[in-house]
């Protein structure tokens, strides 16, 4: 479950980032793909993390 939201909100905050500078639709769809993949590693790493501790 985290790991989807991560994926979410990276996607978001990739594509609005890259929107922000003034991105084509290329370059707003690679930061939202680099993102959501990044944040949606972190969400694994926390999945495991907090799997271990319980």
């Amino acid at each position: 479950m985290i790991v989807i939201a991560g994926a979410i909100l990276g996607g978001s905050y990739g594509g609005w980032l890259a929107r922000r500078r003034g991105g084509k639709a290329a370059d707003i769809a690679q930061y939202a793909a680099v993102y959501a993949i990044a944040f949606a590693l972190l969400g694994l790493f926390a999945t495991v993390f907090i799997d271990r501790m319980g």
